[in-house]
């Protein structure tokens, strides 16, 4: 049987993860999504008493890794009733999957300030059993689609030249069997509607160019909510937490170029902002995720933001902050749009200054749910982790575990010394105290609530990327 077939008859929910150097698989199951939104208020925050810090800083402990193969079916819960965990043994470490059946996925990010290409390999060692995830090639180019707004067939041509690395990396026998995906996030949802659709339509053309399996509706653009969602299954899935029957999962925070997202399982819905919850049952599962997007809000997008560039009329002719170096001046482009901006060479610069200005873009936008207070634990990528690296506060090769506090104090030590850091990046400053005013401000985080900083699980991108490719090939309906 064809793999994509034997793959979309498959009645389960998702792919088992491979975690170390051992593979690992599952008992055939069902899945049956549902999904209900609820409609909110922007304009309302749940602002409560913070609670008091303990006097030193208490670690909350990262959830053991479960793989449970639940051995029975049971009904959907109704939405006033907790999930019920079916029972569960164990799963054991297969033996090297070298006689399996091997078939690939290729997924498309096209994000505001690059494009990247994500090629899973996967192996089905059994027709009864569900496939595994063998690894993942990542490549990525820069700029991203929406800066080709007025030459869309350059904005194609990127996607042809890293479909040429599918072709390399996908043997040809499995081309007309692997489907090719393009999401596009936040920086073609900041561009008119006929110039993201020109983009999207190149795009389009060059697939239909390639020999590889195109779906239907396999270019488009996602909205934020699903981005978010898609990169909580992404990481709870690579870190076993989604089939664990502790119920102990973790949340994602993502921070793209233009927009962010904040994902988690709330243990209390009402303890979330004018009750935002999506519900949907996965392996007798119920998860109520509290999940928000915020365009505009991606770390380049907030740069424009201070700078007040995105409020502009096209009269100012340089854009200036206290949280650039004041003898820098550069030409930014963003969204295909170049801005001049520089650092203000007779005024001040420094963190306090730079706080109060990035605060512009975040209060009173950012929503403040409650439980982030508590002891969840929360996995932070994309520019959390990049600017982690660059300032230092985390190894690039490891991640690591810090406190909300680190990232303050590694802004103020920044901020207080541009010139140092100005080789790294000018925007080094502004980037840290955004991101510092983003979780304390924003999203409410206590200086001493721990964030994992991971930029791949088990060798496996954290991006929304595993997650869509999941809605593709088990039919998600994620709507």
């Amino acid at each position: 049987m064809a793999p994509l077939r034997l793959l979309l008859t498959l009645s389960v929910g998702l792919l088992a993860a491979v975690l170390g150097a051992d593979a690992t698989y599952y008992r055939h199951h069902r899945f049956v999504p549902h999904y209900r939104y609820r409609e909110h208020s922007a304009n309302t925050e749940n602002l409560l008493p913070e609670a008091a810090q303990p006097a030193t800083p208490t670690y909350p402990v990262i959830p053991e890794v479960f793989h449970p193969a639940p051995e029975s079916l049971h009904p959907a819960q109704e939405p006033d009733q907790s999930p019920e965990v079916a029972p569960a043994a164990m799963v054991h470490a297969l033996a090297p999957l070298s006689r399996g059946k091997v078939f690939y996925g290729v997924m498309f990010d096209a994000g505001s300030t690059g494009t990247r290409i994500h090629i899973y390999k996967f192996i089905q060692k059994d027709p009864v059993e569900l496939p595994v995830l063998d690894n993942e090639l990542y490549h990525a180019v820069k700029p991203g689609l929406s800066a080709y707004k007025d030459t869309p067939e350059e904005g194609g041509n990127t996607v042809r030249q890293l479909l040429k690395l599918a072709q390399k990396t996908v043997p040809e026998e499995e081309w007309k069997q692997t489907p090719v995906v393009l999401k596009a996030t936040a920086g073609l949802r900041l561009l008119p509607e006929d110039k993201a659709n020109a983009l999207l339509d190149e795009v389009r053309e060059v697939f239909a160019e390639s020999p590889f399996f195109i779906p239907k509706n396999s270019v488009s653009i996602m909205n934020g909510t699903n981005e978010g969602i898609l990169a909580w299954v992404t990481v709870n899935f690579l870190t076993g937490h989604l089939y664990s029957n502790t119920k102990r999962t973790v949340g994602i925070l993502d921070l793209g170029g233009g927009s962010t997202q904040i994902t988690f399982l709330p243990k209390s819905q009402s303890l979330t902002p004018n009750n935002i919850c999506l519900r949907f049952n996965m392996f007798n599962h119920t998860y109520q995720v509290y999940t928000h997007s915020y365009l505009g809000n991606g770390l380049y997008a907030a740069r424009l933001a201070t700078l007040g560039a995105l409020r502009a009329d096209g009269k100012i002719p340089v854009f200036t902050s206290s949280c650039l170096p004041k003898k820098f001046q550069e030409d930014v482009t963003f969204g295909g749009i170049t801005y001049k901006v520089s650092g203000i060479p007779d005024g001040y610069a420094g963190y306090k200054l730079c706080y109060h200005e990035v605060m512009k873009v975040i209060k009173g936008i950012v929503h403040q749910p409650f439980e982030v207070k508590g002891s969840s634990v929360f996995y932070a990528f994309s520019y959390y982790f990049d600017r982690a690296v660059e300032s230092g506060l985390i190894d690039g090769s490891r991640g690591g575990m810090v406190e909300v506090r680190d990232f303050k104090k590694r802004a103020k030590e920044v901020c207080n010394q541009m010139t140092k850091f100005r080789a790294i990046s000018p925007f080094l400053c502004m980037d840290m105290t955004y991101i510092t005013c983003l979780l304390k401000e924003g999203f409410g985080f206590k200086d001493n609530t721990v964030l994992q900083l991971a930029k791949k699980v088990n060798n496996v991108e954290t991006s929304w990327a595993l997650g869509a490719t999941f809605d593709h090939f088990r039919n998600l309906n994620i709507h």
